[in-house]
């Protein structure tokens, strides 16, 4: 049986999808639910951020790493801030490879968010050729290496971690329970070499295809502390049974 202090975290990554009449009806659906048990975090598109009404956990799907200026489509953490915004995503798959974000582009985003007082979520994980290659946790480790490097291990206690395979995202196929087990054991492990406390202390979220019918048993996982969704949080309904199994 699952023992853990750290109180699960599902975030809503709705990427470039979304509408106002979405907003409303995921709003709803949440504000409905009995949902005491879990931190539930909505990230979707910049202008929605506004639509959103009630006391609920807004997160940004990317932040600049400069604080104002001549940046055009950047968006900084005091715009955030203004719209309530307490979650930031940074470096997701898709702004690694479409954006050409490096792991230490992705530390320094992170290190602008704490210092605004906001909550990264920083995304590390594979492709499938990495994976094959043998190569996965020296990839990952890496990836860690630079967040930890930037921030210094005390203030990695203040960051989500979330790792998502990138061939299991918007792909069906899924790690499986014992897949995403062996990675979160390792990324807590690798933490824990520079502070126990800080491993055992820190939320690590899975992320790649995960559903209503599969998330029970991926959450139900020593090391995994939630979700980090996307297609399904675009399903109210789906995206409500995520939340409800992140027991």
């Amino acid at each position: 049986m699952k023992v853990s202090s750290r109180r699960p975290l599902v975030a809503a990554n709705w990427k470039m999808n979304g509408s106002k009449s979405l907003a409303k009806q995921l709003e709803n659906a949440l504000v409905q639910a009995d949902l005491r048990h879990v931190d539930v975090v909505i990230c979707p598109p910049f202008p929605y951020l506004s639509c959103f009404e009630h006391d609920l956990k807004l997160g940004a799907q990317n932040v600049s790493e400069f604080a104002s200026g001549a940046h055009t489509g950047e968006i900084s953490t005091a715009i955030l801030q203004e719209f309530s915004v307490k979650y930031v995503i940074v470096g997701h798959s898709e702004r690694r490879t479409e954006h050409h974000e490096n792991n230490e582009l992705v530390a320094s985003k992170a290190l602008v968010a704490l210092e605004a007082g906001l909550i990264p979520i920083v995304c590390i994980g594979e492709s499938e050729s990495v994976r094959d290659s043998g190569e996965l946790f020296s990839f990952l480790a890496a990836q860690l290496d630079a967040v930890m490097d930037k921030l210094g291990i005390t203030r990695c206690q203040d960051i989500v971690l979330a790792y998502e395979p990138i061939w299991a995202i918007g792909t069906g196929k899924t790690a499986s329970p014992e897949q995403a087990q062996e990675v979160h054991q390792f990324i807590r492990a690798h933490i824990g070499k520079q502070d126990k406390h800080v491993a055992a202390s820190m939320r690590i979220l899975y992320g790649g295809s995960v559903k209503g019918s599969n998330a029970a048993d991926l959450f139900g996982q020593q090391d995994v502390d939630g979700g980090l969704i996307g297609g399904a949080s675009l399903d109210p309904d789906d995206f409500l049974k995520i939340c409800q199994a992140a027991k």
